[in-house]
């Protein structure tokens, strides 16, 4: 059983693989993992990112996890979690599940991180892409980009856009949106999408960004509207709603982001194996596939060394559009 696999790897860890090879196979069995594995989330509930980790841990029942707990910290766009796990011991009892941007594009935006992108944690697997979107409110004047492109530059004033994290792709490109067709987009920073979404409903912002799946609740309540969704293709879910890019808008063709799952650093390699094993395969169930295609997101499972890849070949991609929007966060 996975119980006994990844006991006998954290005692090993431990120092202690001559005690457990010599336990009898029966009481093996009997052990219980030391402690209850967490999956640490740096936003508040309700949003894309609490949605994947409550998704992912009921899946990993079936991979030997008797209970998985989701440990909800939001603020500091999602480094107050990095930073606990961080912090944690690395026996693989406390997860991350991180968003791109905290590896890929954070590492150019902030001046200051506290926190190395390439050091601290180490990834485990991708699990999840997000598709992200600008909504507005459901009695906002304007039902697509493009209407709402025109009617931030009727306002001859600032426009507002609520964001769950700054630095982030939506906040990039709104700053491109600005330069690009002469509007003054005022990213407003919230601790989570949860309630930037109420403020967007209610009309205290003129418009939020975040991941698709954070707003399917209020979209299916009509609450909510979609004016443009990020990349190059509709989004199967949501076949009604044009893509930014095809209203005539490049600046969100490259906003959509994903979730991993990361360890602090120090996690040995054995360990980090037999997790990457239980959320890769926790990934083929045709449920969670459905489950989390409902709530707007696509699953697309990668291996520890393919994240780490992707999160290079990201970052370089970046670069430019960070560069020439001079942006730099504190």
């Amino acid at each position: 059983m996975f119980h006994d696999a990844f006991l006998r790897i954290t005692l090993a860890c431990a120092g202690l693989a001559c005690a457990v090879a010599t336990v009898p196979a029966h009481a093996q069995s009997r052990a219980p993992l030391p402690g209850v594995p967490t999956i640490t989330v740096g936003f508040a509930p309700g949003g894309a990112a609490d949605t994947t980790a409550r998704i992912y841990a009921e899946a990993l029942r079936s991979q030997g996890f008797e209970k998985v707990l989701v440990d909800n910290r939001p603020g500091a766009s999602g480094r107050i979690a990095l930073n606990a796990v961080k912090a944690a011991a690395p026996d693989g009892l406390t997860m991350y599940l991180g968003g791109s941007p905290l590896f890929t594009i954070f590492p150019l935006t902030y001046k200051n991180l506290n926190y190395d992108a390439d050091k601290d944690l180490r990834p485990v697997a991708l699990l999840v892409e997000i598709p992200t979107a600008v909504v507005a409110g459901a009695a906002a004047p304007y039902d697509s980009m493009a209407d709402y492109v025109k009617w931030a530059r009727q306002q001859g004033k600032p426009t507002t856009l609520g964001v769950a994290s700054l630095g982030s792709s939506g906040h990039l490109g709104a700053l491109a949106l600005n330069k690009s067709q002469g509007l003054q987009i005022e990213p407003v920073a919230y601790r989570g999408a949860a309630p930037m979404l109420v403020d967007v409903a209610s009309g205290q912002v003129s418009a939020g960004w975040d991941a698709v799946a954070s707003m399917m609740p209020l979209y299916q309540s009509k609450k909510i509207k979609f004016l443009g969704i990020s990349g190059a293709k509709r989004l199967e879910a949501l076949p009604e709603v044009p893509t930014i890019d095809e209203q005539g808008f490049p600046e969100y063709r490259a906003a959509t982001s994903w979730y991993g799952i990361f360890v602090p650093a120090q996690t040995p390699a054995n360990v980090v194996a037999a997790l990457e094993s239980a959320f890769l395969k926790a990934s083929e169930s045709p449920e969670l596939r459905r489950r989390l295609l409902d709530a707007g997101l696509v699953v697309a499972p990668a291996t520890a060394a393919e994240t780490a890849r992707r999160i290079v070949q990201e970052r370089k991609q970046w670069e430019p559009t960070v560069s020439a929007s001079g942006i730099e966060m504190e």
